[in-house]
This record gives structure tokens, sequence and C-alpha cells, in this order.
């Protein structure tokens, strides 16, 4: 029996097939995922933090004149009563109760209680080739297709496969093309792209 072994043209043509699919896979590759990064990425799954716009509901336990609802305003901060400002911005919920927790025990309180819950999320934004671009409501959950029903649809030129999403991330941004499954998250802009064809 005779072992037939491939000639080196053979050898140079299955290369260059493997190469053609390697560059094929590659490329097929970019059309999803991150983009940009302007200013450290965290997991999709890290807890939720706090920017401007979020309004929260701060309940200090025993104490109903210091509880309420409160807005993180532009510069970040929460404002209480009886205390100076907290920085909330890129805190989660349970690190801004600790916080809050040290400042009323500075003063006013021993062993102060804090429970800090998200009552209203701040907006998302969505741009590009939808019927009404602009700020909407955040609803809890919602995805790239559920935004672009809230903001009236596609245009005819849209690209309906891949949008964009611009997320602070920390003390960094980030732009990723997403598919229209993707979660939103609270303050997101999305840019729906015109298709090419």
């Amino acid at each position: 029996m005779r072992w037939l072994t491939p000639s080196l043209g053979q050898h140079m043509n299955f290369r260059f097939l493997a190469a053609i699919l390697a560059v094929a896979l590659l490329a097929g590759c970019t059309s999803r995922g991150i983009v940009a990064e302007r200013s450290v990425m965290a997991d999709n799954e890290a807890p939720y933090t706090l920017g401007s716009g979020d309004k929260l509901r701060v309940t200090v336990f025993g104490q109903p004149d210091l509880s309420g609802e409160f807005a993180v305003d532009g510069s970040g901060m929460v404002s209480m009563p009886l205390l100076p400002p907290v920085r909330a911005s890129g805190l989660s919920t349970e690190q801004l109760q600790r916080e809050i927790e040290a400042e009323l025990g500075k003063t006013l309180l021993r062993d102060p209680s804090v429970s800090v819950q998200v009552a209203e999320f701040r907006p998302f934004f969505i741009l590009g080739e939808i019927a009404k671009a602009g700020q909407y409501p955040y609803v809890n959950g919602m995805t790239v297709e559920t935004a672009v029903a809230i903001a009236g649809g596609y245009t005819y030129r849209a690209d309906q496969d891949v949008a964009r999403i611009t997320r602070q991330r920390g003390d960094k941004v980030v732009e990723m093309n997403v598919e229209p499954t993707a979660v939103v998250k609270p303050g997101d802009t999305i840019l729906v792209m015109e298709r090419y064809f």
C-alpha cells in the first residue's frame, strides 16, 4: 500500500486557505464588542454605580427627619439634612451607605444604621437613525430594542443588527458595538447607525 504525500503546492494552498479563514474569522469578531476606550473596564455583572441624575431613597433607621429621597447632583454629591455633602458618584449603594454611616457617626449618632436604594435611575440617551432622538427615563432591564421602541422605532435607513453604546465605567468611558438584545444601563448613550446598503 502506497501512502499519498501532499506536494509542496498542496501545502501552500492549504496554508493560504487557512490564512484567509483566520482573517475572515477575525474580521467577523471585530463587528461586535468594544471599539474604543477613552479613559478600567468592569464586568457587566459589577454592582451598579451611582451617577448624576440618580434619585436615592435613604433611610436612617430610627431617624425619620434624616431619611428621605435625595438626588445625586451634577457634581456627583448627595446633600442630606445636618450632613456635609457626601460623594455618591462612582459608588455602589452599599458603599454610599457606609459613607453616610461614617458621616453620621462622627457627630450626630452612635452606631447609625442606614439603607440606600435607587428610587429612580438616571435617564438614558438615544441618537441616530430612530424616530425621536433624545433623553428618556430608564426602565429596569431594558435592551437596545426596547430603547428604540421607546424612541419611536427605527428609520428606514437604520442598521437594525448592531448599535453603539457609550457607557461610563468608573473614571473611564467605553464604546461598544452591541446586538439589539444587549442590556442598556442607566446613563448609557445609544447610537443607532445608518446601514451602508
